[in-house]
């Protein structure tokens, strides 16, 4: 399989330059997806170098790369630290793209998109338990109201939680198309932007995606060798404002935030790039979804 028709990575180069790959050494792909990325530190890795990978999706581990330098390993980057000490591995960088594939949007049986109809998944890992249909059918209206609007930013998040509990009883609400037709009423502004923000709330609760990105950095913390670099590749603000936060303060909050640490936490990492890298121009023209892609890099003290 291509790895330009599953999955167009980004900030490729950039990645590559700020990683500054030794060839001898041990790095970590969390989000294997197309295998973009990993193909990319493979060339840069001579016979001595390791590369081990992460992704949960059945689809991702069909399209693995087959070289000896490479461990596959079919779960959750949360679990990162865990099979780090199984493999003994101790990297000397770790990168995560965040962002759904191309693959899993265009495959319209994943749920993924608002752009065919298929079944209310979205599970990343379809050996998880919960689906979108799930939560929509199962969630009470205050926590379906704070799912739309932190994870959304669903202007009218409380009506749409009010119009999902009093339709649902009547609704079977198994496939997109079913679900879009039941909320259309109460679409507000840009019908594509809305369903998007929607779709985005929901896939993030289903894989607890702001979960597995904190216990993601916490460990990368641990298991990087000193100096070891941390290239993470966010799409949305939620996910670049935790990444920013650790990254420059060793915890998810700012000092400023209510639920911050009563003491310092020490500083776990200096910052590479000061400000996010984004795609230049010409990156863009020849992927538009990389638009909203920001990458922060951070050297382990």
């Amino acid at each position: 399989m291509e790895t330009s028709g599953y999955h167009l990575p980004v900030l490729l180069q950039e990645v590559i330059d700020l990683l500054q790959i030794r060839p001898n050494g041990t790095y970590v792909d969390a989000t294997f997806g197309g295998g973009g990325h990993s193909r990319a530190i493979l060339e840069k890795l001579g016979p001595e170098g390791r590369l081990i990978v992460f992704d949960q999706d059945e689809d991702a581990y069909a399209n693995r790369i087959q070289d000896e330098r490479v461990t596959f390993v079919q779960q959750n980057f949360r679990h990162l630290q865990r099979f780090l000490r199984l493999h003994k591995a101790t990297p000397d960088g770790i990168l995560a793209d965040l962002g759904v594939s191309s693959h899993q949007f265009d495959t319209g049986a994943r749920g993924f998109s608002t752009r065919f109809d298929g079944p209310l998944d979205m599970r990343m890992d379809n050996r998880g338990d919960k689906t979108a249909a799930d939560i929509l059918k199962k969630y009470p209206e205050k926590q379906l109201q704070l799912l739309f609007q932190e994870f959304g930013e669903v202007t009218n998040a409380k009506t749409l939680a009010q119009t999902i509990v009093s339709q649902r009883k009547s609704n079977t609400l198994r496939t997109i198309n079913e679900f879009k037709s039941m909320i259309q009423p109460v679409v507000k502004g840009n019908p594509a932007k809305y369903l998007a923000q929607v779709f985005q709330a929901l896939r993030i609760e289903v894989n607890d995606e702001m979960g597995a990105l904190k216990d993601l950095l916490t460990q990368s913390a641990e298991v990087l060798q000193p100096d070891g670099l941390l290239a993470i590749i966010t799409f949305h603000s939620l996910e670049d404002r935790l990444v920013k936060n650790f990254m420059k303060n060793g915890a998810f909050e700012t000092p400023d935030d209510q639920n911050f640490l009563a003491e310092t936490p020490p500083k776990v990492f200096s910052l590479v790039t000061k400000k996010p890298v984004t795609a230049t121009d010409t990156e863009l023209k020849n992927n538009s979804r990389s638009r909203s892609a920001k990458l922060r890099v951070a050297k382990k003290l």
